[in-house]
């Protein structure tokens, strides 16, 4: 699929000003596909490799039971608690056997934690499930299948809330399709349920601190991912607090 490219518009610029506000948790409710972290045994095969389970491990039959039936790929990422900025996260593949395992890479959400009612400027990352159907970066396609947005509209400036560099957030990203339109852009400012319910709720660049309500991975980790992610497979995030996942 061809990539998108985004000219660096009056927009554009406008999105820069307001830095990591606009692309994490800053303007935007978007589709919903609506314990403890899963550790490195959980889903470990004799020879050391990720054994098939029928099941999430960590989810629980409510949460499970939003996953659509689709659903062929699941990036589950696992809140260490409902207050905390840390979290996990795995990319399962389903097959004929059940969910097979990925690796577990550390991550960062929001500040404040998670919530099931999210609203704009509220530090927290949005529990649920969503479609993951857009991509883009300030750095160039790096073999993902999902439509990709090149475009120096991703640029990340100002510091993080540890006062760490912001600079190459946004070099990569995936719209987490909380108040997105499925198809757009990761860039758009269209919010199906308004301003006030938040959005730019994206997987992105790790900074090294707490988010404004996304997720973060290291850069190599996000490449990794987006050479994964299938949108023939129908791919979704599960994503929350353990206990909140457990449910």
């Amino acid at each position: 699929m061809p990539a998108r490219r985004t000219p660096l518009t009056s927009a554009a610029f406008a999105l820069l000003a307001v830095g990591a506000l606009a692309g994490c948790g800053g303007h935007g409710a978007g589709t919903a596909a609506d314990g403890k972290p899963p550790t490195a045994a959980a889903n470990v095969s004799p020879d050391g490799g990720h054994a098939p389970a029928d099941r999430l491990p960590g989810v629980g039959p409510r949460t499970a039971a939003r996953i659509p039936a689709d659903a062929q790929q699941v990036v589950l990422v696992t809140g260490e608690d409902e207050h905390s900025p840390h979290s996990t996260v795995v990319l399962y593949q389903r097959t004929a056997d059940g969910w097979r395992a990925g690796a577990s890479w550390p991550a960062h959400n929001a500040l404040n934690g998670w919530t099931t009612d999210h609203h704009e400027g509220d530090l927290h990352s949005p529990e649920g499930v969503y479609t993951l159907t857009d991509a883009g970066g300030l750095l160039a396609n790096p073999g993902t299948k999902l439509p990709y947005t090149h475009s120096y509209g991703f640029t990340a400036t100002g510091a993080g809330f540890e006062g760490e560099p912001l600079a190459g957030a946004f070099n990569y990203v995936i719209a987490i399709n909380y108040n997105h339109v499925p198809g757009t852009s990761p860039l758009s400012t269209e919010r199906p349920m308004g301003a006030s319910r938040g959005g730019g709720i994206w997987i992105h660049v790790d900074h090294g601190g707490p988010t404004h309500g996304c997720v973060s991975l290291t850069q190599d980790h996000m490449k990794e991912l987006l050479r994964a992610l299938d949108p023939a497979r129908h791919p979704v995030i599960v994503m929350g607090a353990a206990s909140w996942l457990a449910r």
